[in-house]
């Protein structure tokens, strides 16, 4: 049976600090512990924090390099998940303070109201704790004091404390290597409706190394995940329907769970969404609108996209000609690693004076000289 590739996105989720789980991209930079009034950065699917470099959940399909019409071929990395923060139950006013403190940036406010609450028993509390300790936070990292508190809150119930908990096990921060522990946090995370910890369960399933091989039992968990929003989930079961893995083919399936993680600007679903678009591969064809996604992910930074946009604007498929801006992100998507040598020989053949500006474009956009 044919399998995506996703052996090493679930390598670069498993060996990420727990903390940056829950969210699919590069990990971002930590936050300053001592910035008390410090913007946080809005719970994303993406910060991406650990969860490691943007891996990819399957072989989700590439767009392919043929000119005229885009198609799907190896599928660009998904992005990370963001990092566990607690949700306040909304009874309680003081957890919620706590929430708030930390949402605004104010880390140390939020670690001091969040050890008063954990003294009285609460949770979230503990597990906010964890989740300070473990990203620096208004204190200076510590994963051993982070497992501590993430096993108090998953001992009193706190499914995101049992996410966290896995994802310091798996890595071996705060203590030694425990995946058989990992695992089952995990199991028990998911099973409670954690989604991030259904997400990555089903890439062990899909891995076969931690866990035996279950093409299957990865497809239902991912159906779990994505059904309660994961972008990163949706993508992942979208290549699924896609290619038959698991599940039965299903396109039309496939392009609605792209569609859907779209709407979280997942790039690498949007790239996918906009070849489907473009070639009517289980929906209507709509070149323009899978113009318009093509720019929007480019835009992010996805060099495959770049290299579709550029042949679009080349060839004006879909939207009217424009060589230079074509050429611009061809060289984009080049200095990226998407190297085209047929839109390279066709830009030695382009005049020298739109050469120029296709260079001096892609230089600002760049941001070098």
């Amino acid at each position: 049976m044919k399998l995506p590739h996703m052996t090493m996105l679930a390598t670069l989720l498993l060996t990420a600090p727990a903390a940056a789980q829950l969210q699919i991209t590069p990990p971002a930079a930590m936050p300053n512990p001592s910035a008390e009034k410090q913007k946080p950065k809005p719970p994303r699917v993406a910060k991406k924090k650990e969860v490691a470099p943007a891996p990819k959940p399957s072989t989700s399909p590439k767009p392919s390099a043929s000119p005229a019409s885009p198609k799907p071929s190896a599928s660009p990395k998904p992005a990370p998940a963001a990092t566990v923060i607690p949700a306040p139950p909304t009874d309680n006013s003081n957890v919620d303070l706590v929430f708030g403190a930390y949402q605004r940036g104010q880390y140390k406010t939020a670690f001091d109201l969040a050890t008063a609450r954990a003294a009285a028993g609460d949770p979230k509390a503990m597990t906010m704790l964890g989740e300070l300790y473990s990203n620096a936070m208004g204190i200076r990292r510590d994963y051993a004091k982070a497992l501590q508190w993430y096993k108090r809150a998953a001992d009193a119930g706190d499914r995101e404390a049992m996410f966290a908990q896995a994802m310091l096990r798996m890595t071996g921060r705060g203590g030694p290597v425990d995946k058989n522990e990992a695992v089952k946090l995990m199991a028990s995370a998911a099973k409670l409706g954690e989604p991030k910890a259904a997400y990555n369960l089903a890439l062990l399933y899909l891995d076969g190394q931690t866990l035996p091989q279950d093409v299957k039992r990865s497809a239902e968990l991912l159906r779990q995940a994505a059904d309660a929003g994961l972008p990163e989930a949706q993508y992942a079961l979208a290549t699924f329907y896609k290619e038959g893995t698991g599940v039965p083919k299903d396109p039309e399936r496939a392009v609605r769970l792209l569609q859907a993680a779209t709407l979280t600007d997942n790039v690498d679903a949007e790239v996918e969404y906009a070849i489907a678009l473009f070639n009517g591969t289980g929906t209507p064809k709509n070149q323009p609108a899978a113009v318009a996604l093509l720019r929007k992910a480019s835009r992010q930074g996805s060099a495959i996209a770049q290299n579709r946009l550029a042949w679009v604007l080349i060839n004006g498929m879909g939207t009217s000609v424009d060589k230079v801006e074509g050429f611009k992100w061809h060289l984009v998507a080049k200095t990226a690693g998407k190297g085209d040598p047929e839109l390279d020989k066709q830009f030695s053949d382009l005049p020298a004076e739109d050469r120029a500006k296709a260079e001096a474009a892609a230089r600002k956009w760049l941001g070098t000289k």
